[in-house]
């Protein structure tokens, strides 16, 4: 998509009220824009102008300032008294400086002066277009992955721990299985749920599943209530993982099955009773065997492997009938590797994907159990699932989620400045590879990597009508332009979570010099955080080697004299030789991530 294409595409999903008294005028702009936006409202004067936008809501707002009957500063007061957030661009004349300084202490989004050019309108509506998008998507994805959180919220009984074990969340079936409240629960560890009669290798096994192996554990554990009362769950526990593979916190999921392993006690302790009659126990049995069909989704298997029952649950799931299912191979569903550990013998316990009868897929929680005779030998296997494709696709949505997050943060910063989605993507990269060039631990890698790309997030605060001057800013304007760092950090720095809280060190510290002439603070040397003398190096490269729509790259000889003169002054001089060192490296990132219209 080039920059053309790019600006319709964005306009094409926009809302835009166009305000302007001057009959002309008017009409000429209302014809330029007419075809190129979703909707366009049109305005005679302030009042008029107020009043459609307080109807249609647009998503992006022109006007001119001197206009009768109400003119634009006091419409735009008004309207950022019902929306502050709503983009505005004023068209002014160089004469109208009292308004224009009224217009940016408004917050106003821009501003184009008389006579107006056409291409810069369309530069401006570009970018503001693309950047209200962006954020509908944003309110989009907290929308679906609310919802998703809701539903798993309803079905579930869900905890959230840190990589101690340490509880930071529980939901209300939580609460309500184990007879705890939030507030005498969060900050304890999962112990205090425990059971003591639990078996401890359950618990050194799940350990080292989840945090060794950083894999997901499942298995069925007791646990005991606030009161006294036994429970029992099915358990999967999730650790979340960063894009390097570190642990951040755990999820667990869990079904209550307290009814189902009281019946399955009770059979047990009855069945052991010499005096139990033949008929009880074939009654227990039934009532056993009956509570397991209704609570779980079951097949049996023979020693070849070809499945001889199903119960309804699995032909609901498999969307296959009776005559269809038996006696086919166990195998119809999938080519599983590990199908002969699976009947070996054993018990074996694992999550497996199947294929429907429409190809679509879904997950089980399974346990296979060997049913033997009384002489010991394996006679049938017998599967025990629980369904846990809508668990699998949230742990999906949630990680996914995650990282589109991120990038779009950073890319609503780098859109007001006219950058590109991108450049958030190849600077995350350059600074990830700075930062395993030093050997920086891999905590301290992936948390650079995940945050850099938020360096500008600071830059939603700053006036488009300064971030997109097309000349040299004034000194008043360089110095609000200047407060894009602190803003950043203001954002991020009380954030509880690691990789946020290092967003908001880049952001700080990434236009501090190495001779300590930078911004906010004026550090010098290694008072100056190693992730913005990294993130600082990766975001001027980026700069510099990469192609835009209003400028050429520059030359490979351009570039290393550049960064050869400001060694020691405004970059770090041994990160510097790191990067002469690895530039092949640097340039192959440059190139793996092109802008698309470089291409």
């Amino acid at each position: 998509m080039n920059k053309e294409q790019d600006f319709f595409y964005y306009l094409k999903k926009t809302t835009l009220l166009y305000v302007e008294d001057d009959d002309s005028t008017r009409e000429e702009l209302e014809f330029f824009l007419q075809n190129k936006v979703n909707k366009l409202f049109v305005a005679k004067n302030g009042q008029e102008g107020l009043d459609t936008f307080e109807k249609n809501r647009p998503d992006l707002i022109i006007t001119d300032i001197q206009m009768p009957i109400m003119n634009g500063i006091q419409m735009i007061k008004k309207i950022k008294e019902i929306d502050p957030n709503v983009p505005i661009v004023i068209i002014t004349a160089f004469n109208d400086t009292d308004y224009l300084f009224e217009a940016i202490k408004l917050k106003v989004t821009n501003y184009l002066t008389k006579p107006l050019n056409l291409f810069s309108l369309s530069e401006t509506l570009a970018t503001i277009a693309k950047n209200v998008n962006l954020e509908k998507e944003n309110k989009e994805i907290y929308n679906t992955l609310k919802q998703y959180k809701d539903i798993v919220d309803e079905r579930s009984i869900i905890s959230k721990a840190t990589k101690d074990g340490i509880i930071t969340y529980v939901n209300e079936p939580f609460e309500k299985i184990s007879g705890y409240k939030k507030e005498e629960i969060l900050g304890k560890s999962h112990n205090i749920v425990s059971h003591p009669n639990m078996d401890k290798t359950i618990f050194i096994d799940m350990w080292k599943k989840i945090k060794i192996e950083k894999k997901s554990w499942q298995g069925r554990v007791k646990n005991l209530s606030k009161n006294g009362n036994e429970y029992f769950v099915d358990l999967i526990i999730k650790p979340i993982l960063d894009l390097d593979g570190n642990i951040q916190e755990f999820i667990s999921l869990a079904n209550d099955i307290t009814d189902l392993e009281l019946s399955k006690n009770y059979f047990e302790n009855m069945t052991q009773k010499s005096e139990l009659n033949l008929n009880e126990t074939i009654r227990v049995v039934n009532a056993y065997k009956e509570a397991i069909d209704e609570s779980n989704i079951i097949l049996r298997v023979d020693l070849d492997k070809n499945i001889i029952y199903a119960n309804e649950a699995f032909y609901n799931i498999s969307l296959y009938s009776k005559n269809e299912l038996l006696n086919k191979p166990y195998s119809m569903f999938g080519d599983y590797k590990q199908i002969d550990e699976m009947f070996n013998g054993k018990i074996w316990k694992g999550k497996l994907s199947y294929q429907n009868k429409n190809n679509q897929e879904f997950t089980l929680n399974v346990t296979i159990f060997p049913l033997k005779n009384d002489e010991g030998k394996v006679i049938e296997y017998m599967q025990i699932s629980h369904d846990i494709t809508e668990i699998k696709n949230l742990y999906e949505e949630l990680e996914e989620t995650q990282r589109e997050i991120i990038y779009k943060l950073g890319e609503i910063g780098e859109t007001r400045s006219s950058e590109t989605g991108n450049h958030v993507k190849r600077v995350a990269e350059y600074s990830k590879l700075f930062a395993q060039k030093i050997n920086l631990n891999n905590d301290d890698i992936n948390r650079l990597f995940m945050a850099s790309p938020m360096h500008d997030i600071g830059k939603i605060g700053i006036p488009d009508a300064i971030l997109n001057k097309a000349g040299k800013l004034t000194q008043e304007e360089w110095e609000i332009m200047k407060t894009h760092t602190q803003i950043g950090y203001e954002i991020l720095k009380n954030s509880k979570r690691e990789t946020l809280k290092t967003a908001g060190i880049v952001s700080y510290t990434h236009h501090e010099k190495w001779d300590g002439t930078g911004y906010p603070l004026g550090l010098k040397e290694k008072e100056i955080h190693i992730f913005g003398r990294i993130t600082a190096i990766a975001d001027v490269f980026d700069a510099l080697s990469s192609e835009r729509v209003y400028k050429k790259a520059w030359s490979l000889e351009k570039i290393y004299e550049y960064f050869n003169d400001e060694k020691g002054k405004y970059f770090d001089p041994e990160l510097i030789d790191v990067f002469f060192n690895n530039l092949d490296e640097f340039l192959a990132i440059r190139d793996k991530y092109k802008d698309i219209y470089e291409i």
